[in-house]
């Protein structure tokens, strides 16, 4: 594909250093239907990114913005703080009756504003202030979010060093094989918990990703989150999942935490749950805890009801019909993973190891900047794929749920010319 040089004038003078996707993909989007991006100039892109997990049902799908546009045509609410609106109740409703009752989940709603480190600040002070105390536990290459409260509990030191004041009450332990299954499960965090020299203050609670996204790619074991479950329990800690980039069907079951057959206390929920990409974010928690005084944590943009109305349709159309939406998700999975197989074996002892569940992958390698050379090689191929990790070595493959068999196909043929290249 041959590409001519945008105009990126504009964004390189006027608009802030701390820009960085566009770093990556230097050129100018202008359209996007389903998981294709076009520029200006008409280049085609597959996207293997996905709004970073916003888009789960693909770019401008066609049912989701159709109910948009009726909504807004009839001059429906647009903005309404936490005001009772019809949109609203739509999607309270609908959540209600097609993700929370047939789940057998108790919980209650919470808008707590539009983005994932709302939900996640929500959670940690609604914990802090069920449990009388301030410390909190994370894991290992958490992320979080990036405001203050969410910084505290994310490993990134990068990302934490731009707080630029001391982040505290919050307590890094190990994540699942952090130590390559030399270390038995929670033994440094629970004897921690019981001795009385050890320093670490009561947590109220502990926040975990199932699978951290932006930390790499590392997978809980199932065994592992039950394990955690039953010591939060056991020591009168909260537990809080941050399912913001792996919730909405992202693992196969619309929580990731379904596998696992627990029941967190909190959990957070973002990106996807409107459906379209619209900013709109979840804190959803147990009954007896709902503790809050009115306003006692809100915000101005809690009420975006056109992202209720994309969200409601969302639901309708993938998650109405039990498991068909989950079962597409795992078949996708085995695709992809089965091409990760391929290209690992053509490219011994390159790729030191991929990882994955449902329609998250990652593939890491000994040599830790190729997977950014990768990923800028994927992009001049037509490939949009990102990277994560601490140092950003793993490229990271997070494709629209309703991507089909074919594109997926040629997003992976995409990839392994771009690992072939890159060698």
């Amino acid at each position: 594909m041959t590409i001519t040089q945008p105009d990126l004038s504009v964004f390189e003078t006027l608009e802030s250093e701390v820009r960085s996707y566009c770093r990556g993909w230097p050129t100018v989007f202008d359209r996007a239907r389903g998981s294709r991006m076009y520029d200006e100039d008409g280049h085609e892109y597959l996207d293997f990114f996905a709004g970073a997990g916003s888009l789960n049902y693909g770019h401008n799908n066609p049912v989701l913005k159709r109910a948009l546009i009726d909504y807004l045509e009839r001059d429906g609410v647009t903005h309404g703080l936490d005001m009772s609106t019809s949109a609203k109740r739509a999607f309270l409703q609908t959540f209600q009756d097609l993700v929370l009752r047939p789940r057998d989940l108790p919980y209650k709603v919470m808008f707590p504003g539009p983005t994932g480190t709302n939900a996640v600040e929500s959670a940690l002070k609604l914990a802090r202030k069920v449990k009388g105390r301030e410390a909190i536990v994370s894991f290992t290459n958490a992320f979080h979010g990036m405001s203050l409260g969410s910084l505290a509990v994310t490993g990134n030191a990068f990302k934490r060093a731009g707080a630029g004041i001391p982040l505290v009450h919050g307590t890094p332990m190990p994540f699942d094989n952090y130590f390559d299954g030399t270390v038995e499960d929670f033994l440094w965090f629970e004897r921690l918990l019981e001795d009385q020299g050890s320093g670490l203050n009561k947590p109220a609670a502990v926040i975990v990703e199932t699978v951290q996204g932006e930390g790499g790619i590392n997978v809980a074991r199932t065994e592992w989150l039950r394990a955690l479950s039953e010591l939060c329990e056991r020591q009168d800690m909260l537990l809080i999942v941050d399912d913001i980039q792996m919730g909405c069907g992202r693992t196969g079951a619309f929580f990731s935490f379904e596998e696992a057959g627990i029941t967190p206390d909190i959990v957070t929920v973002s990106k996807s749950i409107s459906g379209y990409g619209l900013p709109m974010s979840l804190c959803l928690f147990k009954p007896e805890l709902d503790i809050w005084e009115p306003g006692e944590h809100n915000g101005t943009f809690r009420g975006n009801n056109p992202a209720f109305v994309t969200a409601t349709a969302a639901l309708e159309s993938y998650w109405a019909d039990g498991s068909a939406m989950e079962k597409q998700t795992r078949a996708r999975g085995e695709q992809v993973e089965q091409g990760l197989i391929a290209i690992c074996e053509e490219n011994i002892p390159d790729v030191k190891e991929y990882r994955g569940r449902g329609l998250v992958w990652g593939m890491e390698f000994h040599d830790k900047e190729r997977a950014g050379r990768v990923a800028r090689r994927a992009f001049e191929l037509g490939l949009l794929v990102e990277t994560s990790g601490p140092e950003s070595e793993v490229i990271k493959l997070l494709p629209a749920l309703t991507i089909t068999p074919d594109e997926l196909d040629e997003g992976l043929r995409v990839l392994a010319r771009a690992v072939t290249e890159t060698a």
